[in-house]
């Protein structure tokens, strides 16, 4: 039984960044085990859970790092950005200053990561819309200026975390399948036993997911 769970078709490795406190180890244990801990601490170092999902009739393996967001750890988590072919970029909707830092953070992920990269700017905690200090409109207006996937979603009552994963993990599938049909030799199957998964960098064109 076990190792039928482990059976996939593609392995990839997803990064959340953003500040300390905006929720990213929420997501990660909404998305994978549907948990949601109100006492959660801060993330030490990093941590990693996995979860395998179909898209487009092929199952995908989704190995997602949980980086912690204080500055003392930076050092650490920088080595984790590579091979990952998709990130989270995470801010929370009532904090200003962390949404303010997503540049920053979209800096660092550009200078550690492969530039062929999925990313998403994610405004988490949509459920205090009553504390609301980033407006919607301005962090869509950011996203859409650096060719970044964007959603709203609150890892307490789970809107649009499934979502959020889905798109960016689409995004990474169908770069991946053009990669194979021109020829490229990239191995993202489970057969190359290769973790973490690595993407050659394309300089020829500026990564762009979800506009359409």
């Amino acid at each position: 039984m076990a190792a039928r769970e482990e059976e996939y078709d593609y392995l990839f490795k997803v990064v959340l960044i953003g500040d300390s406190g905006v929720g990213k180890s929420n997501l990660l244990s909404r998305f994978t085990r549907n948990e949601f801990n109100l006492e959660s601490k801060s993330t030490i170092g990093v941590e990693f859970a996995t979860r395998s999902l179909q898209v487009e009739g092929k199952t995908v393996k989704a190995q997602i790092w949980d980086t912690a967001g204080q500055e003392r750890y930076r050092a650490i988590t920088s080595a984790y950005y590579r091979g990952a072919v998709g990130a989270l970029l995470v801010y929370d909707i009532a904090k200003q200053l962390t949404y303010e830092n997503a540049q920053r953070w979209l800096k660092e992920l550009q200078d550690h990561a492969d530039s062929n990269i999925s990313i998403m700017l994610v405004g988490n905690k949509s459920d205090l819309r009553h504390l609301r200090a980033v407006p919607t409109d301005q962090a869509r207006g950011f996203s859409e200026a650096n060719g970044l996937c964007f959603l709203e979603t609150s890892a307490l009552d789970s809107s649009n975390v499934e979502l959020a994963f889905q798109t960016v993990l689409t995004d990474i599938f169908h770069t991946v399948s053009q990669r194979q049909m021109s020829g490229r030799n990239d191995d993202f199957t489970p057969a190359s036993n290769v973790v973490p998964i690595t993407v050659e960098p394309t300089q020829s064109q500026t990564k762009t997911c979800c506009q359409h």
